[in-house]
């Protein structure tokens, strides 16, 4: 599906989305005719500096004024790997853009994720990685690292990586691998209304709990890190 085919499907009964240089920026109306931002990278663009700090300024400035929920919509490469941003300091400011997400959803403004197409890195995990539930559209590509970059930090040969990624999901890259691990909360299907599935999505978010961890177990992708913050809770709550 195009963005204007997923918009148009999020959105039936309207939306001003507009796409500036592969940043979006605009608002869509709801089942609910109440209406959310809609924010998000297109085109498959990088996410540098610039990009980062624009998000991350719609995002705080919807703080002050409006309710309703935060969409981030995603179809982006990595993060930028220019002298300029990296000398600038982009690890900060797509931590920024993270940070401002995550403080929306703990104030007010529930923070949700459309992944259409690729992503990757940095821009994965300052973007939909950042929102509380993440939704996935059939032939979104997206990867933490794939698996060439992974052998080249970890020094493993691809052919061994390849072999791994078949049986841990956690080495392989694809939306049905970050489904399993509990990263991904749903995948839609594009043959029927998004604005539905949308609006079943949000009725997760009244949980303000992070469950990924929960979901990874129980779809066999994850199966320690659920017991183990659940016992990291149990120590917190002895100590105090």
């Amino acid at each position: 599906m195009t963005l204007n085919d997923v918009l148009a499907s999020m959105f039936p009964d309207g939306h001003d989305v507009s796409n500036d240089h592969g940043v979006l920026f605009g608002s869509g109306v709801l089942r609910s005719r109440a209406k959310a931002l809609v924010i998000g990278v297109a085109d498959r663009t990088a996410v540098g500096v610039d990009e980062a700090l624009r998000l991350a300024g719609y995002v705080l400035a919807s703080l002050s004024g409006g309710s309703g929920p935060i969409i981030v919509m995603i179809d982006s490469d990595s993060q930028r790997m220019s002298k300029r941003d990296e000398l600038l300091g982009l690890n900060e400011f797509v931590a920024h853009l993270a940070k401002a997400l995550i403080y929306a959803d703990a104030n007010g403004r529930p923070t949700i994720g459309v992944l259409y197409g690729h992503t990757a890195a940095g821009a994965f995990l300052g973007t939909a990685l950042a929102t509380r539930v993440l939704a996935g559209l059939p032939g979104a590509d997206p990867a933490v690292m794939d698996l060439p970059s992974m052998s080249k930090v970890t020094k493993l040969p691809l052919t061994v990586l390849q072999a791994k990624a078949k049986s841990t999901p956690v080495f392989a890259p694809g939306l049905q691998n970050l489904a399993q691990m509990g990263a991904v909360h749903s995948t839609w299907n594009e043959t029927a209304s998004l604005a539905d599935q949308l609006q079943t999505l949000l009725g997760v978010i009244d949980d303000p709990r992070d469950r990924r961890d929960a979901l990874g177990k129980q779809r066999g992708g994850r199966m320690k890190a659920a017991d183990i913050a659940e016992r990291v809770h149990e120590l917190i709550l002895q100590k105090q």
